[in-house]
């Protein structure tokens, strides 16, 4: 007799909708063990420590200008309170939009704007950042504990505390820190 043929079992053909399904299968797992990890650091990076936003208005010229982007971070204030001369953003119910600032009032001190000029407890206000001033009066008034007083760095054009009254320190979003468009403007902000 002749040699005997050995019988070797061939797996079952899968139908294509069947491997169509699995390279979908396969497809969504690695664009989700990529894409969801990166969404929640983003997110966290967003909400705790720092997020990027857009200068609207000319309230900070001529330290700021309106379309310029800078990147808030959000960790000082968790450490010490605002000093005078940070710029922050604030989200205020008082407002629609959130406001980008100086801080130049700090809680218990009095403030009192005479002739667009900033006194604080009495004493003129050294002013270190260049201001636009304007003509006007305000106060005196004493800032109550745990706010701040915010004026814009352009007098004339901003809605600051003068209108506002002073703004609760846990309104604040962060602390403006590096501007980075346009490109002629990237640095830390000051």
């Amino acid at each position: 007799m002749g040699p005997e043929l050995e019988a070797v079992e061939t797996p079952p053909r899968r139908h294509p909708a069947s491997r169509a399904l699995g390279w979908l299968f396969r497809a969504v797992r690695e664009i989700s063990e990529t894409v969801i990890p990166a969404v929640v650091i983003a997110l966290f990076i967003n909400l705790f420590l720092a997020q990027a936003t857009q200068v609207l208005g000319q309230s900070m010229e001529p330290t700021l200008h309106s379309s310029q982007r800078v990147v808030i971070e959000k960790i000082t204030y968790r450490f010490h309170g605002p000093r005078r001369g940070d710029i922050v953003v604030v989200d205020s119910a008082a407002q629609s939009d959130m406001l980008i600032k100086r801080v130049v009032g700090l809680p218990g001190e009095t403030i009192e704007v005479r002739d667009g000029r900033v006194y604080i407890n009495g004493n003129l206000l050294e002013e270190s950042w260049t201001v636009k001033p304007s003509r006007g009066h305000y106060g005196p008034q004493t800032i109550p504990p745990l706010h701040v007083f915010l004026l814009g760095d352009n007098r004339g054009a901003s809605n600051d505390s003068r209108t506002l009254g002073p703004v609760p320190i846990d309104d604040i979003v962060g602390h403006a820190w590096i501007s980075y468009w346009p490109l002629k403007d990237i640095g830390f902000v000051d």
